[in-house]
């Protein structure tokens, strides 16, 4: 499932900027790279299918994530 990078809104309403998929190392499960636009503005790693899931809210099926704004990758293709 591919994930454009950009600001995304988390279904709870703080917003991240995400930056690119990645593999885990042991694993090699693709996860999502991505910072928070908030507080410490952290750096996050989710699975990516958690990222694209829906999640239940108020008995209404959501995006955990919704692309606001695309953006050009800062990483090349490889």
């Amino acid at each position: 499932m591919p994930i454009q990078p950009g600001l995304y809104q988390h279904y709870k309403g703080p917003q991240y900027r995400v930056f690119s998929i990645a593999r885990h190392s042991e694993t090699e499960e693709e996860v999502v790279f991505y910072q928070a636009l908030y507080g410490d503005y952290g750096f996050w790693v989710r699975p990516l299918s958690m990222f694209v899931e829906s999640v239940e809210v108020d008995g209404e099926q959501v995006p955990r994530f919704a692309l606001v704004q695309a953006e050009p990758s800062l990483f090349p293709k490889v």
